[in-house]
């Protein structure tokens, strides 16, 4: 009971600071989606979570979410690919995931969507691109150090997208980045303010693919993440504390 209530506790807190995030944004809080990290839980700690009123979570692993949703299926419970995902498991992703935020290179994309073409019946599988705009290079996604500012590197950018964007069995509903880790989450304004400016700018160029999803911002920064645009932020250590591993 008390890690129960010590989670739900969490989730309360948690719930506040990006409803205090979306009214200095002007925005609503039930525009943004709160997806629990759940990586290194066990399925009876999730399952607290979601008594407590989580409905979306996030695995990094595909073997580790695999068995995890195996054993959480009687839940209502929506599960996110937050990490990266090599193409050799991505028969497993499509068939476990509801939104994949991690395509990170054209040839991901286009194996995911001949995977989903060979499924019946046929469906469009949810898919974020995921950015690398703050140019480390110990992150996953594709290179664009800068965003917008990067004008050397758009013209081929821009030309993959529009390949991924043509892919009949992807639903590709917006971005993804994850921001350098920093005490001060002022620093990550930047990063996040430039993946906004990238997808408005897609939107524009390429208006026949949704773009309304922008997942950015962690523990450490989503209430900035928030009042730079995000609409889906990934929380884990501010609901359950420390990762085990």
């Amino acid at each position: 009971m008390q890690r129960e209530q010590q989670i739900a506790d969490n989730l309360a807190r948690v719930r506040e600071r990006i409803a205090a995030a979306a009214r200095r944004s002007g925005r609503a809080s039930e525009a943004i989606t709160l997806v629990a990290v759940t990586k290194t839980h066990g399925p009876a700690i999730v399952r607290l979570a979601q008594a407590a009123g989580i409905t979306d979570c996030g695995e990094n692993r595909v073997q580790e979410a695999e068995q995890k949703i195996a054993a959480l299926r009687d839940l209502p419970l929506r599960w996110h690919l937050i990490g990266h995902l090599q193409r050799n498991k991505a028969r497993r992703a499509v068939a476990l995931f509801d939104l994949i935020h991690s395509v990170d290179s054209l040839r991901l994309a286009q194996t995911l969507d001949r995977l989903v073409a060979e499924q019946a019946p046929p469906r469009r599988l949810p898919v974020l691109l995921q950015i690398n705009v703050s140019g480390e290079a110990s992150k996953e996604g594709f290179d664009l150090p800068g965003g917008l500012d990067n004008r050397q590197a758009l013209p081929a950018f821009y030309a993959t997208i529009a390949q991924i964007v043509a892919l009949p069995h992807l639903e590709l509903r917006g971005l993804m980045t994850i921001a350098p880790y920093s005490n001060d989450p002022e620093t990550t304004r930047p990063v996040f303010r430039a993946l906004r400016l990238l997808r408005d700018d897609l939107a524009r160029r390429f208006p026949q693919a949704g773009w309304n999803q922008l997942s950015m911002g962690m523990t450490n920064d989503f209430e900035v993440a928030i009042e730079e645009g995000a609409t889906i932020v990934r929380i884990g250590r501010a609901l359950f504390g420390e990762r085990i591993a």
